[in-house]
């Protein structure tokens, strides 16, 4: 049974898809005499770990109950007190960990704690699905490099547009709800200046009958080319637009188009190109 609730732990946490960065998704699930008693999936950063908000779901009932967890939980003081606290003043008797947290400063510490603390603890159930549930986070922590996801639309014959340039619409209708479902969960999207010219996109996440989190908008300019009437410039959006430019670049068109939203980074373009 370890397996089918961690199933459902790994589902309550992709409900926070979007919204938890930087911190990892998690999802928890808390069972008591083969009955679920809480759920519970971090929402936020800043808000309630899952393993609290699962906690609170559950009430008295979580003294004795198993609890299910995606991610290894905290043992350290963050923006937020440690899960493992939490877990033995509620009575905890058993803990099953998807995996353990891939932090390398504080991997395994939070099992750790609660083995001396008497707890029944197991690690590695679903461990596959919780690592890619996080491929994200892990990549970061463990590297401290981005994760990087190259989205191109084409056709089977692997070309990008007719031979005069129309390429509306290549992808269909699911296809272009999946592209809005990756802009949700990632932190920026990069395009060079040749798709704001040609497309006047927005690039921002738009979802029907829900909120979506918008991604920073990052333009690849060289000699700022852009249009003063494009659309990224003219957003109601909580993330900003960042315009990489070289230093050839017209000042006197930096300054026409500095704006509340709207951000210049400037680099090294002797080669003709922004050095990346």
């Amino acid at each position: 049974m370890d397996e089918t609730y961690m199933k459902m732990a790994l589902e309550l946490a992709e409900q926070g898809r979007g919204w938890t960065a930087p911190n990892p998704l998690v999802g928890a699930v808390i069972v008591k005499n083969e009955t679920i008693v809480g759920r519970g999936f971090h929402q936020a950063a800043g808000g309630p770990h899952a393993e609290i908000d699962a906690l609170n779901d559950a009430g008295e009932r979580a003294k004795g109950a198993t609890l299910y967890v995606t991610l290894e939980p905290c043992n350290h003081t963050g923006r937020t007190p440690p899960c493992t606290q939490a877990i033995l003043q509620r009575g905890i008797k058993r803990v099953v960990a998807g995996m353990k947290d891939p932090n390398p400063g504080v991997t395994g510490g939070g099992l750790d704690f609660l083995k001396r603390q008497g707890l029944d603890v197991s690690v590695g159930v679903c461990e596959n699905a919780c690592r890619r549930l996080n491929e994200i986070f892990v990549k970061f922590v463990t590297t401290s490099l981005p994760f990087v996801v190259l989205k191109c639309a084409a056709t089977l014959d692997g070309r990008i547009a007719t031979r005069t340039g129309d390429s509306k619409w290549i992808t269909n209708r699911l296809s272009r709800q999946f592209v809005h479902e990756l802009r949700h969960a990632v932190d920026a999207i990069m395009v060079g200046i040749g798709t704001v010219l040609k497309d006047n996109p927005r690039l921002t996440t738009r979802f029907e009958g829900r909120k979506g989190s918008d991604p920073t908008r990052i333009v690849l300019d060289t000699h700022l080319s852009i249009s003063p009437n494009a659309r990224l410039l003219h957003l109601t959006s909580d993330s900003d637009t960042l315009i990489v430019t070289g230093r050839s670049a017209p000042p006197e068109k930096k300054r026409m188009l500095e704006r509340p939203g709207v951000r210049f980074l400037t680099l090294d373009d002797a080669s003709g190109q922004i050095d990346l």
